[in-house]
């Protein structure tokens, strides 16, 4: 069986920010679990695995981001896991 998860790459001043803690507390209290990280070009991915409210929920948090973020971009796309991470974790 897989599991529906939601690949994201978000885009603008998100880094030096400390996008990748805040998703990661956003994610934690939604119960949301998948990994940040930062990308070479300075955008972030993200991968998230949840219901579909959590999926939503997150969906629309990162389209802000946390305060001092600037998103210029949110980009998802559907895909799907053998298996659900037991967790939600900063990833390098």
């Amino acid at each position: 069986m897989s599991i529906k998860a939601l690949h994201c790459r978000v885009s603008g001043r998100v880094q030096g920010v400390c996008f990748r803690h805040f998703t990661k507390c956003e994610a934690d209290r939604l119960g949301v679990t998948g990994w940040v990280k930062n990308c070479p070009d300075g955008a972030v991915e993200v991968l998230i695995c949840g219901d579909n409210e959590q999926l939503q929920a997150m969906r629309d948090w990162l389209a802000h981001g946390p305060e001092m973020a600037r998103v210029d971009s949110l980009e998802v796309r559907e895909t799907s896991l053998e298996s659900r991470p037991d967790a939600f974790r900063i990833t390098w």
